[in-house]
């Protein structure tokens, strides 16, 4: 594993041959180019209130970056506030975030202050923010939007000042295509985007974050290790990591505990690809999305990049135009480039 230095927060430390000390502020490690841009992007917006959406996998590390985000801000001297609101069930999650007047409802014994005024003049992280409900959402709008809320049972109105950073490994645009989410708030959640890469596209930095692990785990069993011998890499480096670091880690412990040689081995049986149907299925909606992105341009080309009204690409392929218009921003379709087009181009006519 490569760590973040202190000296040089956020940047990749070392050369192919080096060894890597921890740095007991950062978990961070990365080599790879995939991993960086996210370290770049996190480095600039961290001195910054902005708003932030983590995006990746289960596993990727989200709410590591959410609290390095926190610990390089200017909030960084009150506690960071987190909340998984996966872990809620639907009934508490209000009481959760907004807090309740005692009475407020059925088993309400006792005031209780909410994670948005626990979280005042700090940071809330929001995990798992695609599992709200559309009525929470509003809610969650409203918040972002004026700074306000009440707690449950109370006709007070409080202001807080709350840096958000959410995170979810699910697609919000297609959410908000699914009418499962609501627009506004995707646009208020995501001024600015991380998308942590899964660990297939990490590389270079699987021996090094794979050694980390050991050095971390041998301590606890009071073990001394030589390393990983080199079958053991190759594997590790060739497997698709569907659960990503957490898998890592556990499999680098799991093999750590049964290994008796000086060099650790990893049994094969750990790294069966039970990943390969999930890949097929993305290679299908890889497809899929080409299909896609075909028949939107060729609508654009047929219309001359007119997207609403009756004469629209959005009637063309009978869809609402709201739709059409975020799936042309997901899919990075310049429409400007079809205006202005003659009729004969557009139809191939020679």
């Amino acid at each position: 594993m490569i760590p973040i230095g202190s000296a040089s927060p956020l940047a990749a430390i070392g050369g192919a041959g080096s060894r890597y000390r921890h740095d007991a502020d950062h978990d961070i490690v990365s080599r790879s180019p995939a991993l960086q841009d996210a370290l770049n992007r996190l480095e600039r917006v961290a001195p910054i209130d902005t708003t932030v959406l983590i995006t990746g996998e289960t596993g990727t590390g989200k709410e590591l970056i959410a609290r390095t985000l926190h610990r390089r801000s200017r909030r960084a001297a009150r506690p960071l506030v987190a909340v998984n609101l996966a872990a809620l069930p639907e009934s508490l999650i209000a009481s959760e975030l907004f807090g309740h007047e005692q009475g407020a409802f059925t088993g309400a014994v006792q005031r209780r202050i909410g994670r948005f005024e626990l979280a005042d003049h700090a940071t809330l992280f929001l995990d798992e923010i695609g599992e709200l409900s559309l009525d929470m959402q509003v809610a969650l709008l409203r918040v972002l939007q004026d700074g306000e809320f009440e707690r449950l049972g109370a006709s007070q109105t409080r202001r807080v000042d709350v840096r958000l950073v959410a995170a979810t490994n699910r697609s919000l645009e297609e959410a908000v295509d699914d009418r499962r989410f609501r627009s506004d708030l995707y646009y208020r959640l995501s001024v600015f985007p991380i998308r942590l890469p899964p660990l297939r596209e990490r590389g270079d930095d699987i021996p090094a974050l794979a050694e980390y692990f050991l050095t971390r785990i041998a301590a606890r069993l009071g073990r001394a290790f030589g390393g990983i011998d080199a079958a053991s890499l190759d594997r590790l480096q060739a497997f698709s990591w569907p659960g990503n670091i957490r898998q890592m880690q556990n499999v680098i412990e799991h093999s750590a505990i049964m290994c008796d040689d000086e060099l650790l081995h990893v049994p094969a049986s750990l790294l069966i690809d039970r990943h390969a149907p999930a890949i097929a299925s993305s290679k299908l909606d890889a497809a899929l999305h080409g299909s896609e992105q075909h028949m939107i341009e060729q609508a654009l080309g047929e219309t001359r990049g007119r997207v609403s009204g009756p004469a629209g690409a959005a009637a063309r392929l009978g869809v609402p135009a709201s739709t059409l218009e975020s799936k042309i921003k997901r899919l990075s379709i310049d429409k400007l480039r079809y205006r202005g087009r003659s009729q004969a181009s557009t139809d191939g006519v020679v």
